[in-house]
């Protein structure tokens, strides 16, 4: 795995900052990895948000960006799709059905608690199953139902806190939950090499 995009709403505050902290970990740590991010709702050629410029500045990152969107030829490039939240995930796999088996939250990605794992998997196969059965016009029965709502309840939340239009101080608790997630990354991908 050598290609990594991170993708969130307007790209101009968590997946910038994600795309610039993996690639200078990458470097640190040799692991070699071409990252890049996009947003769902971005539009090109904007700028950073101030306040995540400040943090990478932080980090020791001083770097030209601007924002791009989410298109077909970054989601093909890409090996690992990795989203900030769980909507992005839904969004992604949404405009791009082929890109579900590459498609993870940054934090879902890094899980490493077998229950957890194991109710993922079996909640986006329910997801699956709603999807197909509504493109049928049917509906997924009462138990499923209540089988969703009973693990989506009973797993941890996958999302990054979205510091849009929030003071300093949330973008360095957006950047501190990002920092810690794309450690737990370096480390998977070291292990798997």
């Amino acid at each position: 795995m050598k290609n990594i995009m991170f993708v969130c709403t307007g790209n101009t505050c968590r997946s910038p900052m994600a795309e610039a902290m993996l690639r200078k970990l990458s470097v640190e740590r040799e692991l070699g990895l071409e990252v890049r991010s996009a947003g769902v709702a971005a539009m090109d050629g904007t700028s950073l948000s101030r306040h995540a410029e400040a943090v990478l500045r932080d980090h020791g990152i001083s770097e030209p960006f601007r924002s791009t969107s989410l298109h077909r030829e970054l989601v093909e490039w890409a090996d690992l799709i990795l989203t900030l939240t769980q909507s992005h995930k839904r969004q992604v796999i949404q405009r791009f059905p082929a890109a579900a088996g590459k498609t993870y939250t940054l934090k879902e990605y890094v899980e490493d608690d077998p229950a957890v794992l194991n109710d993922l998997q079996e909640l986006d196969s329910l997801y699956a199953s709603q999807e197909m059965m509504a493109s049928l016009g049917q509906e997924l029965s009462a138990e499923e139902r209540e089988r969703m709502i009973e693990i989506r309840q009973r797993i941890p939340s996958f999302d990054i806190s979205d510091p849009f239009g929030g003071s300093r101080e949330d973008y360095d608790i957006a950047a501190a939950e990002i920092r810690t997630a794309l450690h737990r990354l370096a480390d998977k991908l070291e292990n798997r090499e």
